[in-house]
């Protein structure tokens, strides 16, 4: 499947119209699409585990110091909760930024890594970032644009759904680039550990997580975790935590809260002049200027 092909596909599920800022939508279950005509600023979000075709125009993401340059033809493939800085850098109303985002179930790639885990093997290289980009192959693009036809026919989606999911999975799981996924998928790595970690940060982020207790909670040392989880987050334990503290205040700003000190402490600052100094560090502007946006 070449790429123009993939554009031309795609395309219609928008119109002709073309309106600012992003277009999202969702033409099969699980599925979606994504168009901007436009260059972006720089923004944080947070990534869980996706994979993400670029059709057409550029991206740019930024973990920690490791900055991604995405391009058409390119897949991204995010293993761990993460938090990123991006923004499209290639993008014009008569040739706008296309992607497809597929999320990605861990459940389902832990099942097919049980069935084949001793043929592909779990990748015992050195530990790889948790976002990866690679030239797509096209056995990958062939399945997401037979996932994509899905959508015109809702009874073929409603037998075969499961199946192409499954195999979008299954190719992904023995690419170059599946090499994190690999080691997530083993309950021994330090991947795997990793992700335990995030999981109970993404719980407890409002409260105080003393860095031995996350060590015990996933069978590590301190100094280990610590090490592993820069490895495979670029970032700390303790600056994860802070991210997800900040997007969070951000949503409820947006959402249209009361005020900037209850939203401080609602995500867990004691200090709302703390709060105000951090967000506006991140997100380039005050969180009360957020605030007054929603009025």
């Amino acid at each position: 499947m070449e790429i123009e092909t993939m554009v031309e596909r795609v395309e219609p599920f928008f119109g002709e119209s073309y309106t600012k800022g992003y277009e999202v939508i969702e033409p099969v279950d699980g599925l979606m699409l994504l168009r901007c005509v436009e260059p972006t600023p720089l923004d944080a979000t947070l990534y869980e585990p996706i994979v993400c075709l670029i059709l057409q125009g550029a991206k740019e993401t930024i973990v920690g110091n490791t900055k991604a340059e995405l391009r058409a033809g390119r897949s991204l493939v995010v293993s761990h909760d993460l938090p990123i800085m991006s923004r499209i850098t290639v993008a014009r109303p008569e040739e706008p930024y296309l992607a497809m985002i597929l999320s990605l179930d861990v459940a389902l790639l832990r099942g097919l890594y049980d069935e084949v885990g001793e043929v592909v093997g779990g990748d015992d290289g050195p530990v790889a970032s948790s976002l990866a980009v690679h030239e797509a192959e096209p056995r990958l693009m062939d399945v997401l644009a037979r996932y994509l036809e899905l959508a015109h026919d809702p009874l073929e989606a409603k037998v075969l759904l499961a199946q192409v999911r499954r195999e979008v999975h299954f190719r992904l799981l023995v690419a170059p680039h599946g090499g994190m996924l690999r080691r997530l998928l083993r309950y021994d790595s330090h991947a795997s550990s990793v992700a335990s970690a995030i999981d109970h940060i993404r719980e407890h982020f409002r409260g105080t997580i003393p860095a031995p207790e996350l060590a015990r909670v996933v069978g590590m040392s301190t100094s280990a975790l610590y090490k592993h989880f820069k490895q495979v987050t670029s970032t700390t334990p303790l600056q994860y935590q802070k991210e997800l503290r900040l997007l969070e205040a951000r949503k409820l700003l947006r959402a249209g809260v009361d005020s900037v000190s209850s939203v401080a402490y609602d995500v867990g600052y004691e200090s709302p002049n703390q709060f105000s100094r951090e967000y506006s560090r991140k997100f380039g502007v005050s969180p009360r200027a957020h605030l007054a946006s929603r009025a």
